[in-house]
């Protein structure tokens, strides 16, 4: 599991989504197991999307072991109380265990959460404007390339 968040965390989609199709194989079919795949994979798609500013992750400082500690305590208070559906409760396990690993990991988490982080201004030229967007482009290609096969999506559901 450590592994896919460390993925996701360092924003490697594809190996991601190889990942999370093991472990979607490997869990036996309960509802609390379809409610821990199915944070899973809102992470995964949560951080492959990262345009949404007031999803939870996008406000998280994920550099906070104080804060992650905080909401780990928090999303374990859910998975202890009874009153909660199973699905709830694996739910609130996926994202106990993902604020458990984050202060563990040894990416450079800033960098790979920040996307409002802005390069050094340089001065550019119509050529490097042109090969900018260029690699634009390839990388919206490659994101499209790297969207969830179709078996996630029907497993989410």
């Amino acid at each position: 599991m450590t592994r896919f968040f460390q993925l996701i965390t360092s924003r490697q989609f594809a190996e991601a989504e190889r990942v999370l199709e093991r472990i979607k194989q490997k869990m036996h079919p309960s509802e609390r197991n379809r409610g821990y795949f199915q944070a899973l994979f809102g992470m995964l798609l949560t951080q492959k999307n990262n345009n949404d500013r007031y999803t939870f992750l996008a406000t998280l400082d994920l550099n906070s072991k104080k804060q992650l500690k905080s909401y780990r305590h928090e999303f374990l208070s859910h998975v202890e109380n009874r009153l909660h559906a199973e699905y709830d409760r694996g739910f609130f396990d996926a994202w106990a265990e993902y604020m458990r690993v984050l202060p563990k990991l040894e990416t450079p988490i800033q960098a790979a959460n920040n996307t409002t982080a802005k390069p050094e201004e340089e001065k550019t030229t119509g050529e490097d404007t042109q090969t900018k967007q260029e690699t634009t482009t390839k990388a919206q290609e490659e994101t499209e390339a790297t969207k969830p096969q179709r078996s996630l999506i029907d497993f989410a559901k």
